[in-house]
């Protein structure tokens, strides 16, 4: 018999030694394999909290969703714009009536108090009668998330969004109480109109605070957070009341409110706050709000930032820009004081039809008014106002620049050149010192605008906006370069911040010399038309084809700059800088100042009113709103009807009469204007 033939049992076993024990496994290394996965999970929704913890910080839901609203105020306390959003401080659930939250509670989630930020029931709830209803979409979304999204998250609907919009309800759910979180769900929510949270709600449709709400009025205002912007009780007070109406009945179903007590109720009656009327956008607010914004920060409620706008200033801005004969033309207009305070702005002709801001935006050729910057850097090169300088015709390369009527008076000054605002003097200036020294000079005073280094560059062809030519102008007015233009009051330094001041002092006599050139083109030179009683200083400029006409200048405490142009860039009609931009400056100025023209040929009748503005003959016309002015120039009056109100955009009528003294032949026409060829 083989050895495979016999059976199992029969084949013998080697025993294991006595004195060697069987080996076991611990009972904790045999559990271990199935516990990794929960340590793994609990790892990583560790790294999760700390994550939102970093990202997510819980301060950002004690925020509002929207922008508090500003009021912004003229230096002298008067409103001028309001923008943003209306906020009120937050509420505390805690010190609500008990109805109040329950009203929310009721129809949002009404297993709030149940749950951990996500509800599976209400979820599932939702989708069966989603399903049933046939296209009536009911949302599950529990008032944590609500607050998740609100507060941290984008409106989009991606499942990325969701999925953290339900860890961000867990991580609230974990660190915040619940009264907690319904007080900042109901600060932040939007309940229409621009209204943002309960508080501003109940003030807002019913003139009162939410502690004080009625029943039906809380399950109103509960009901609008469906669909605010279309149930408004403002505009569809219906419909809200219709909302409101199953809000009451949800309370019953919930157990809040029994049928007989829900049967009691009043119907809603509003009571809308009063809002004061403030323009809701000037030229002036659109530029100074981003800095107003940052000044405000954060918070709740509305807040009123002071400027530096001075509201008869501005009045008179707009009204001798109204005055004024434009046509079709478009206009600008900033006066700001040395230190760069802006006091007044005019964007345009009409706010209403384009809110394009020509005086901060528009970068247009300053023409002449730009040989400020080559007359400085002749200075810094040691040249000074008695220098002589050829005005004759030159060129360089294939460009021959050319003065305007082609007239050239030989060997000149440069305080004539700068009087007669001779082009080919300017150039050769600039080619004198260099190109990139007259850049420097640009620089120094605060223009920022790219300009370019070709021979045209002393003629003004490179744009800039108004703001920094105006702010050019105010450095040689205060002394000190660069003059920032500011529309909110500066906060006085200390002397430690005087100290490390980036601001300098014209060097070499530099600021006098200029003073000198800016005089002498008022006095003698091309913006005679600008001259008045006291000192005056300016310039003119007018570009290519007079496509652009610019005075600039300042007298007294006040630096101000006119720019007339169209918005195409066509050519304006025989238009220049010394002509009706001359003409607007020294009627706002006569009168900013309280200073009258130079040459006055006529005096103001002996009972007119002494006012704020000057000596001026005004007369209302009884019943219809217009008020009948007269205004007394160097060559002419110009009698016109302009609207009493400063708010009023009706058109003014003038009539201007030119002055012809018997006996004396018409007044020859103005030293050479400068259009760049």
């Amino acid at each position: 018999m083989l050895m495979n033939d016999f059976p199992p049992a029969a084949v013998p076993m080697e025993a294991p030694p006595p004195d060697i024990p069987e080996v076991q496994l611990p009972p904790q290394r045999r559990r271990r394999w199935y516990l990794r996965p929960g340590i793994i999970s609990a790892v990583l929704f560790g790294l999760l909290f700390a994550w939102l913890a970093v990202t997510a910080p819980l301060s950002r839901s004690l925020q509002p969703i929207a922008p508090p609203g500003i009021v912004l105020v003229s230096a002298d306390g008067k409103p001028i714009a309001r923008r943003g959003a209306i906020t009120e401080q937050p509420v505390a659930v805690k010190e609500l009536p008990s109805h109040v939250p329950a009203a929310f509670i009721a129809i949002e989630d009404r297993r709030f108090y149940r749950h951990v930020g996500i509800d599976p029931w209400g979820i599932l709830r939702a989708a069966i009668r989603n399903t049933a209803a046939g296209g009536v979409r009911q949302g599950g979304s529990t008032i944590t998330q609500q607050l998740a999204k609100l507060s941290f998250l984008s409106s989009d609907q991606t499942a990325g969004r969701k999925l953290r919009e339900l860890f961000i309800a867990l991580w609230l759910e974990t660190w915040l109480s619940k009264e907690k979180i319904l007080s900042r769900y109901l600060s932040n929510a939007y309940f229409g109109d621009n209204v943002y949270g309960l508080r501003a709600a109940s003030l807002h449709y019913f003139s009162k605070q939410p502690e004080k709400l009625s029943v039906a009025e809380a399950a109103m205002l509960a009901g609008l957070l469906k669909a605010p912007s279309r149930l408004a009780p403002s505009k569809n007070l219906k419909g809200a009341r219709a909302r409101g109406k199953l809000v009451e009945a949800t309370m019953v179903e919930t157990g809040y409110l029994t049928e007989a007590e829900a049967k009691k109720l009043k119907r809603v009656k509003l009571k809308v706050r009063r809002v004061r009327d403030i323009p809701t956008g000037t030229y002036f607010a659109d530029w100074v709000l981003p800095e107003a914004r940052e000044f405000a920060g954060g918070g709740y409620g509305e807040q009123t930032i002071e400027t530096t706008l001075n509201s008869r200033l501005q009045r008179l801005a707009v009204r001798t820009v109204r005055r004024a004969r434009l046509g079709k033309a478009q206009v600008a207009v900033i006066a700001m004081r040395p230190n760069g305070q802006v006091v007044a702005m005019v964007g345009g002709k009409d706010y209403s039809k384009s809110p394009f801001n020509r005086a901060t935006q528009a970068r247009r050729q300053p023409g002449s008014t730009f040989k400020l910057f080559v007359y400085l850097a002749a200075f810094r090169a040691g040249l000074h106002p008695d220098t002589e300088v050829e005005d004759e015709p030159l060129t360089i390369g294939s460009w021959t620049p050319k003065n305007n009527g082609g007239r050239y008076r030989g060997l000149i000054t440069l305080r004539e050149a700068f009087a007669v605002s001779s082009n080919v003097a300017a150039v050769r200036l600039a080619e004198r010192v260099g190109r990139e020294e007259v850049i420097r000079a640009a620089r120094d005073l605060g223009v920022g605008s790219p300009l370019a280094a070709q021979p045209s560059l002393a003629l003004g062809t490179s744009g800039i906006t108004l703001l920094e030519l105006t702010q050019a102008y105010a450095a040689v007015a205060s002394g000190r370069y660069p003059v920032r233009a500011h529309g909110l009051p500066e906060p006085e330094g200390s002397w430690f911040d005087r100290l490390w001041s980036n601001q300098r002092r014209f060097g070499q006599d530099a600021d006098e010399k200029l003073l000198d050139l800016l005089s002498s083109v008022v006095t003698r030179g091309t913006g005679r038309t600008a001259a008045l009683r006291v000192q005056t200083f300016g310039k003119t400029g007018t570009t290519q084809d007079h496509r652009d006409a610019i005075f600039v200048g300042f007298a007294g405490d006040l630096v101000t700059a006119v720019w007339v142009g169209n918005d195409d860039n066509t050519p304006l009609k025989g238009i220049e800088g010394g002509g009706l931009p001359a003409r607007i400056w020294r009627d706002f100025m006569s009168q900013a100042v309280q200073a009258p023209p130079r040459t006055q040929a006529r005096r103001a009748a002996p009972d007119a009113p002494e006012t704020s503005e000057g000596t001026a003959l005004t007369v209302p016309i009884e019943g219809t709103g217009y008020e009948l002015g007269v205004q007394v120039g160097n060559e002419s009056v110009t009698v016109s009807a302009q609207p009493s109100a400063p708010d009023d955009n009706r058109p003014s009528i003038p009539i201007e009469i030119p002055i012809l003294t018997p006996g004396v032949p018409p007044a020859l026409p103005a030293p050479d204007e400068e259009p760049e060829r």
